[in-house]
């Protein structure tokens, strides 16, 4: 939120907060353009007329630099004219003020809708350039995983080398797919390895080819992965467990960006984008010997940090869902993910991540016998919640009350407006008995 007026922005911050939003506020126009560049905003309230640099100016900087948040006018000067300049500057909405406080929030939902409708599109499209749909679609509500997205959509562009990082069965492999086709690179190869998967004796002939007679069974020339992606992207899957002589030789790769084929005497050229993925800490690996400090910088150009699926659970019942109707079509049933099923998956730590989620799912729709998924239906859920052999009826209602209260303010962050909806009872309600059950 970019306004010169104090005021408005303490009322409008305190309403927007309420309504579920995460809000900044400036009051220069200069200094919420650097703010805006540097961080994955999703909307931008910015008003017209401002000392030093006005709305307009703003937004035509802001896109400019490459910005790409929705961008919303508010001004209480200039009506319509103003509206029409800056549409044709890019904004997607305009506010006049005054304006009543159910008006601003319904233009941000709007704003939302079409965002999730943009982003549905863009990855259909992805997916028919792809040839085929992803075994694990890029499903995100969470901010830290759209904070994900923004890295991918600034980098893709560009053949800077980037590192992904996060637990196994987050993604990384569908991150480091999607940032080759949002690239210029789309239409070449895209080439994965997992360092992990091949025996270090064959690894080298894998990753740069050999030539005959290099070693016992050498029999013919052999492209290695490299020059199998020339032109595109080479993934190297589980880079943390790529030995020592073979981590000296990738570090020429990326610095003379040549390679030379086991048993070769001569180097042939190479134009491959490089993206590594790794669960480990490379930084505390290199810190102790154990991975080369000077890889570890030319690999680490650009980071992408993946969080594990049980801190960001707001995603946990998109991807239900969508797996749900994936598994619908392939085993053409009708089936539905029931409301206690996601509430209940939502509750789950996810070790394994979304691979964990993915095959949990699946593995409940081939043992149910109904096309309803329900928490039975998974092998590790209870059927039904057990109440206690001891206590009264009023104990177990309590016991329920407070369990989905604590469930819905996690679903929500904590906001506890959102939360009081989701159960269906006022706000006050939701207070009274938060303090009943000293929940905090």
């Amino acid at each position: 939120m970019v306004d010169d007026e104090p005021g408005l922005r303490q009322s409008l911050g305190l309403l927007l907060s309420d309504a579920g939003y995460e809000v900044v506020a400036e009051s220069d126009g200069r200094r919420a353009l650097v703010r805006a560049v540097g961080e994955p905003f999703d909307v931008i309230l910015c008003d017209v007329r401002m000392p030093e640099l006005d709305g307009l100016g703003f937004l035509r900087a802001y896109r400019a630099k490459g910005g790409s948040a929705l961008v919303i006018m508010m001004s209480a000067y200039g009506g319509e004219d103003a509206a029409l300049a800056a549409m044709k500057e890019g904004a997607y909405d305009y506010i006049p003020k005054p304006f009543r406080p159910d008006e601003v929030v319904l233009t941000l939902r709007k704003a939302e809708e079409r965002e999730r409708l943009r982003r549905e599109v863009a990855g259909l499209r992805a997916q028919l350039a792809d040839g085929k749909e992803s075994a694990r679609a890029l499903v995100v509500e969470s901010r830290a995983m759209r904070a994900a997205l923004d890295i991918v959509a600034r980098v893709a562009e560009h053949s800077t080398t980037v590192l992904i990082t996060g637990e196994s069965g987050t993604g990384k492999e569908m991150i480091a797919r999607a940032i080759h086709r949002a690239s210029p690179r789309a239409n070449r190869p895209f080439v994965g390895i997992n360092c992990a998967a091949i025996p270090e004796n064959l690894l080298e002939s894998e990753l740069f080819g050999h030539v005959r007679g290099a070693f016992t069974g050498a029999a013919v020339d052999k492209a290695g992965l490299f020059e199998q992606a020339d032109g595109g992207t080479l993934l190297l899957d589980e880079i943390g467990e790529l030995p020592g002589p073979l981590q000296a030789k990738l570090l020429r790769v990326l610095q003379e960006n040549e390679i030379r084929r086991v048993g070769d005497h001569k180097t042939r050229p190479i134009d491959v984008r490089v993206l590594a993925a790794t669960a480990r800490d490379l930084q505390s690996e290199s810190a102790a010997g154990r991975f080369r400090e000077d890889l570890f910088y030319r690999l680490n150009v650009v980071a992408i940090v993946l969080p594990p699926l049980r801190e960001r659970r707001e995603d946990i019942a998109p991807l239900a869902r969508h797996f749900v109707a994936r598994l619908a079509t392939r085993f053409r049933r009708p089936l539905v993910l029931s409301a206690a099923a996601v509430s209940w998956l939502e509750t789950q730590e996810w070790r394994g991540n979304v691979r964990e989620l993915e095959n949990a799912i699946e593995r409940a729709v081939v043992l149910s016998e109904r096309d309803s998924v329900e928490p039975a239906t998974f092998v590790n859920a209870p059927a039904a919640p057990i109440p206690p052999q001891t206590g009264t009826l009023d104990d177990v209602v309590a016991a329920a009350e407070r369990d989905a209260i604590i469930a819905a303010l996690r679903r929500v962050d904590g906001n506890r407006r959102a939360a009081a909806k989701q159960l269906g009872v006022s706000l006050r309600t939701l207070f009274y008995k938060m303090t009943r059950y000293s929940i905090s």
